[in-house]
């Protein structure tokens, strides 16, 4: 009599059959076999595609072919060591025993077992690359401190008094928003091209800007536009927030959302293929020609540490050509030869390792890095000094608290570092400070700049709504950050803050130790060479120019109405306030 089988029974799941049938169906036996079968033609068929396959690989990725790249030992390590590994591995284990058309052959063993060291000596020696590049290295840490060679600088005598034509009242974030609706009014650019969101802060025409090409929306409007280009790209004045998408002459082909040919990551790294590069930015020279901007890495401490600048590769966004040179020749309208985190990088290993890499863990004398930002990243903004575009960022102490020890300024060109001592509040303090004097409205603030106001470091930040606008300005004491003053208009917040220094005693000493603002002469007098009508921050002013005299005399027009009464060429004499910032504030007017 047969017996009923259990339908609970699931013994007969886990037999041999079963378990042969739930065996992946390739296995490196499998693979081995696979192998040995392969004929010559076969074989060599198979490589060729490999090849093909690793240069598609390289072309798309375009790694620098460069012993120090990252990037290279990432894509050897993937598509070359440890496939070439797998089959010396397997052919070695095929002449041991003899599989398929391949017979036993001692010779040919050892061949592949010599074969198999060279993928892990080529890894060996990147570990022992990666270990001399660590910062714990005997002699590395004082390498790392010395590749950013700061200096202590007097904050009084090097950073300019204030200029406001100079100051960018907004942020990257505002300045995107100012760009997007310029780009919303563009009927014909708004459906087939957006806006970069690179916004690079330059210089420009002595006003600070934020520069960004345009982009093809996606790859169904690259494919219907890219015969004819991108049109050009936008710029936004961070001071004055005028914004413009400007034509270029010629169309933008070279482009990042370009996805192949014209990609200009790809067309700059294969013209250098040795090259590591950084992040590059996107600028204008004085022209308003559109370069992309590369800096060029070298690592100068083991295989991959101590990472700085030593060229930069320009290339023309409009036709492609490149120029290449060297970071001592750069050309003074680049802005952006060194990106902004490494700059910080190179700071913070000075400021912990200057004194030895085991101080920079136990005992921690000296150690300071720079301040974060509200979003717990590295925390830096932008003045304009000259020519150059000068990042800027606070110093903490190794216990990163609440207060700064100084702050540094560094040149993004040449990489001239200063230190300036001055204990006082943080940013993130700072900008927490400003927020209260209006927490009613709830307002956020932006992350601050340093002024030199009266030679009183200073931080300035504008105050934004949830739309992003800016609605007021915030001046704060770094010093004495209780010291806030908060306006509609620059000219009131500054007229706020100047009266709170003074409340306080606080301000620049005149040589003979009296406390008060810089000064100058308080009478100009001479012929108008020009008279002209500006606004400023609502109000009407005028502007003169006296003949043989450079200066910029500001009348308000509130405050000095009679200067209706005249035009260029009559005798004037002025008489003027004791802040020497440009323009010079005129506060009466009367014939000479």
């Amino acid at each position: 009599m047969s017996m009923k089988q259990n339908p609970f029974d699931f013994t007969s799941m886990f037999d041999q059959e079963s378990v042969e049938f739930q065996r992946p169906s390739i296995d490196f036996a499998d693979f081995k076999t696979s192998l040995a079968q392969l004929s010559r033609k076969a074989f060599v068929v198979i490589v060729v595609a490999i090849v093909i396959i690793a240069a598609f690989c390289y072309w798309w990725f375009h790694p620098a072919i460069n012993i120090h790249s990252e990037d290279l030992w990432e894509f050897l390590g993937l598509f070359v060591l440890l496939p070439a590994f797998i089959v010396f591995f397997a052919f070695r284990q095929i002449y041991a025993s003899g599989i398929g058309k391949r017979e036993k052959s001692p010779r040919k063993e050892k061949l592949f077992k010599g074969l198999m060291a060279v993928p892990l000596l080529i890894a060996a020696l990147g570990l022992v690359g990666l270990l001399m590049s660590q910062s714990f290295f005997p002699g590395n840490a004082q390498k790392y401190a010395s590749i950013l060679k700061t200096t202590d600088g007097n904050f009084s005598e090097d950073v300019e008094q204030i200029d406001y034509s100079t100051i960018p009242f907004i942020d990257r974030d505002s300045a995107m928003l100012l760009g997007n609706r310029a780009m919303g009014t563009m009927a014909d650019y708004v459906s087939q091209f957006e806006i970069s969101s690179l916004y690079s802060q330059i210089n420009y025409k002595g006003a600070p800007v934020r520069v960004s090409p345009l982009n093809y929306a996606d790859v169904f409007k690259w494919w219907t536009n890219q015969s004819s280009g991108i049109p050009g790209y936008v710029i936004v004045n961070m001071n004055t927030q005028d914004t413009e998408v400007v034509r270029t002459s010629e169309p933008i082909r070279y482009s990042d959302s370009d996805p192949l040919f014209n990609n200009v990551d790809r067309h700059v790294q294969l013209h250098y293929p040795t090259y590591m590069f950084d992040e590059k930015s996107f600028e204008i020279d004085e022209d308003g020609n559109p370069y992309w901007v590369y800096p060029v890495q070298d690592r100068t401490i083991g295989l991959f540490g101590g990472t700085t600048i030593k060229r930069v590769v320009l290339c023309n966004a409009c036709t492609g050509e490149c120029q290449d040179f060297a970071i001592e020749d750069v050309p003074e309208w680049i802005d952006r030869a060194y990106p902004s985190d490494l700059l910080v990088q190179q700071y913070n290993w000075f400021g912990a390792y200057s004194n030895g890499w085991i101080n920079s863990w136990l005992g921690q004398e000296g150690v300071r890095q720079t301040t974060p930002g509200s979003n717990g990243q590295a925390g830096y903004n932008y003045i304009a000094q000259g020519d150059d575009v000068w990042l800027y960022t606070g110093v903490t102490s190794a216990t990163a608290d609440n207060s700064v020890i100084g702050f540094v300024l560094i040149n993004q060109r040449t990489a001239e570092s200063h230190f300036y001592a001055v204990a006082g509040a943080t940013e993130a303090s700072a900008m927490s400070s400003a927020e209260g004097q209006v927490q009613n409205l709830k307002y956020d603030a932006t992350f601050p700049l340093l002024l030199n106001i009266n030679g009183q470091p200073t931080y300035f930040m504008a105050l934004k709504d949830d739309a992003g606008l800016v609605k007021k300005y915030a001046m704060i004491d770094i010093q004495r950050y209780q010291n806030v003053a908060v306006g509609d208009s620059l000219s009131a917040t500054q007229k706020s803050y100047e009266a709170l220094l003074k409340a306080n005693g606080v301000g620049k000493k005149s040589s003979s130790g009296d406390s008060g603002s810089s000064q100058a002469t308080t009478v100009a007098k001479g012929t108008i060479k020009s008279i002209s009508p500006v606004v400023v921050d609502g109000l009407s002013h005028y502007y003169l120019i006296l003949k043989g005299d450079d200066t910029i005399y500001d009348c308000p027009i509130d405050t000095v109405v009679d200067v209706v009464r005249y035009s260029v060429g009559d005798k004037v004499t002025l008489n003027l306030s004791s802040d020497v910032s440009s323009p010079r504030t005129v506060e009466s007017i009367a014939s000479k």
